[in-house]
């Protein structure tokens, strides 16, 4: 099989809707340029919202892609708790959901640098193999903690047990392990921001060259090698 085309080099912005899986989206990309292309983060399937997909020479970047500050959207459930944090998990348990001020306390907790377990249906890996699979398969494993930090952690709206939240984090940072924490899981997630990127910017057919998307990120872009 020959291998990649190098071009087109550069960024796409691409706003994931529901259902595809992030490497499906990178696959489509790959198809449509013909040429290496790799993410820079992927989001859940169930997930809409931005993803970062580098094409050609540009995928050697991806390290400074993928360390970015992440801005979202979500709806957490505060009504019930599910095995993975998230609507397509497994119901653990009902309860009435949290008053305002109740609410208000178990966000104050969730700000600033916090550690927290990574959810059991995730692609990090236990003894060699993928979590998610381990998890589909049923067998039960102890989820490792992550260190993160949470920027802000804001209230749009909290009706009928449903806390719309707006999350600015660090990258790595798990949102349905925040809705696990806050007693609850997401019933939806979207993705507005990755570092200096919009997803209001999304455009599938608009390549970014790489030292555009580089110029972006300031000093740290500065620094790193040309494409």
């Amino acid at each position: 099989m020959p291998p990649r085309a190098l071009d087109p080099s550069g960024l796409f912005l691409i706003d994931k809707p529901e259902g595809p899986s992030s490497f499906a989206v990178v696959a489509d990309v790959r198809r449509r340029t013909g040429a290496r292309t790799g993410h820079a983060g992927t989001l859940d399937p169930f997930a809409t919202g931005l993803l970062l997909v580098l094409s050609g020479r540009a995928t050697k970047l991806a390290s400074c892609f993928v360390g970015l500050e992440k801005r979202y959207l979500t709806a957490v459930d505060l009504r019930a708790a599910t095995d993975t944090g998230d609507r397509e998990g497994s119901l653990l348990e009902e309860q009435d959901p949290p008053h305002e001020d109740e609410l208000g306390q178990r966000l104050a907790g969730l700000r600033g640098e916090v550690e927290l377990p990574v959810p059991a249906a995730s692609a990090i890996k236990i003894g060699g193999e993928r979590a998610y699979r381990l998890h589909r398969r049923g067998v039960a494993v102890e989820m490792p903690l992550r260190r993160s930090r949470v920027d802000a952690l804001d209230v749009i709206s909290y009706s009928q047990g449903v806390a719309r939240l707006d999350l600015r984090v660090s990258s790595g940072t798990y949102v349905r392990s925040i809705a696990t924490a806050l007693g609850g899981h997401c019933a939806s997630l979207r993705r507005t921001e990755v570092g200096p990127f919009r997803v209001e910017e999304a455009d599938p057919e608009r390549l970014i060259p790489a030292d555009e998307a580089l110029a972006r990120l300031g000093p740290a872009g500065a620094a790193a090698p040309e494409a």
